[in-house]
């Protein structure tokens, strides 16, 4: 599912090349989920994905929610958690990026929310946002975690920039 751009409308130096990808990628998943109600139409959309798309749609899809807080990462990263194909297909997303420091922070992550037993499967899963207020040690060790997110984050996102423009034909196709 190459995404056609008009070169006028593409600027290769932009901070924010990965993010524009993605947008157009989006845009189309939920014009989809609008207009199918069959099951299993985000698979078929993610199938349809090129490697690239892929890693680039899992990242983004992941980054936009955690990104607010340390409070987000937690939640939303137990919830992928308990969706073994999602996080695998993330763990994947940064072996594509070649980004280690951020592979390395969804393992410490996974570490740590098994270590307070949290769920691996959707199965009565039951975890909210709330529960990172009640247990002290969970909520310094995201506080921590989201520090080093901040951290590495503008590195991985200039990663993902300078992988779409070294691999143009697996993200977009330039029109003139």
């Amino acid at each position: 599912m190459i995404i056609k751009v008009k070169e006028d409308d593409l600027d290769f130096n932009c901070s924010n090349l990965s993010q524009r990808c993605f947008e157009s990628l989006i845009k189309i998943y939920k014009v989809r989920m609008s207009e199918e109600t069959t099951i299993g139409v985000k698979e078929r959309f993610y199938e349809e994905l090129t490697e690239g798309q892929r890693a680039l749609f899992m990242f983004y899809v992941y980054y936009n929610h955690i990104s607010k807080s340390h409070i987000e990462l937690y939640w939303w990263s137990a919830y992928f958690m308990a969706q073994p194909k999602k996080w695998a297909a993330l763990k994947a997303c940064f072996k594509y990026f070649n980004d280690e420091p951020f592979l390395l922070l969804l393992e410490k992550i996974e570490q740590e929310l098994k270590q307070h037993n949290h769920p691996t499967t959707l199965e009565n899963f039951s975890i909210t946002r709330d529960e990172l207020n009640d247990n002290k040690e969970l909520h310094a060790s995201f506080e921590s975690l989201y520090a080093i997110f901040e951290n590495i984050n503008p590195v991985t996102i200039t990663k993902i920039n300078t992988a779409i423009k070294k691999n143009l034909q697996e993200f977009i196709q330039i029109e003139n």
